[in-house]
């Protein structure tokens, strides 16, 4: 008798969670902010060749010297520049019949440099390249406070969220319950890349970043 008790209250409860979730309201808040970019990041660097691998090798790290020096020189901090790539492939003769025949090296080195004053970039371009920076391959442009910005946007995805179910219950003809379930939903807008330039002063528009906020929202139907 006590099983059978316990299994119809077990039932009577599930019933019950069963159709308090068939008077859910279940909308998507979103919010999106526009912001103007407030650092760069740039890939630059010195591709050499050489007969030998030394050759090729000590070429480049003699120029990319003078382009490291030419960046802090620029007043950028040691904490923002890293090496991103340093490579050493042979080149081969590539004219058909015969064997490929060795013609040298080649040395690439790259940096990634972080610029907190965008409109210090092109300067910071020109010493390098004048320096002997002979590859770059784009430039990306990044907002720091991202995160705090993208706080901003969930608070307002959520206030949308709300104005949207609260017009959905009343046209229902009942009043908005508790939360059930809050879900973030797609990801933040990714940085902006900027195709890649080779020469030096080149103005640049960084424009303006969109952060998207997204959240699905239930809410309880009252009546």
């Amino acid at each position: 008798m006590r099983r059978i008790l316990i299994c119809t209250v077990l039932l009577a409860a599930a019933l019950s969670a069963a159709h308090a979730m068939d008077k859910l309201v279940t909308v998507t808040g979103e919010a999106t902010i526009e912001v103007a970019p407030d650092t760069a990041m740039i890939r630059i660097g010195v591709t050499s060749q050489g007969k030998s691998a030394r050759e090729a090798s000590d070429a480049n790290a003699q120029k990319m010297s003078a382009v490291l020096s030419a960046i802090k020189a620029s007043g950028i901090a040691d904490k923002d520049v890293q090496t991103s790539r340093l490579s050493l492939q042979p080149q081969y003769d590539s004219g058909k019949g015969g064997p490929a025949r060795l013609l040298g090296f080649q040395v690439t080195n790259q940096l990634t440099v972080k610029i907190h004053d965008i409109s210090g970039m092109p300067g910071v371009l020109d010493k390098a390249i004048a320096a002997g920076a002979n590859e770059m391959s784009g430039i990306e442009f990044i907002v720091s406070e991202q995160s705090k910005l993208l706080d901003q946007a969930r608070d307002e995805a959520i206030a949308d969220a709300r104005r949207k179910a609260e017009l959905y219950a009343k046209a229902a003809g009942g009043k908005l319950g508790p939360v059930v379930s809050i879900a973030e939903e797609g990801a933040p807008m990714p940085s902006r890349p900027v195709a890649a330039m080779r020469a030096a002063a080149v103005p640049v528009a960084p424009g303006e970043q969109t952060l998207r906020a997204a959240v699905a929202v239930s809410y309880e139907l009252a009546q």
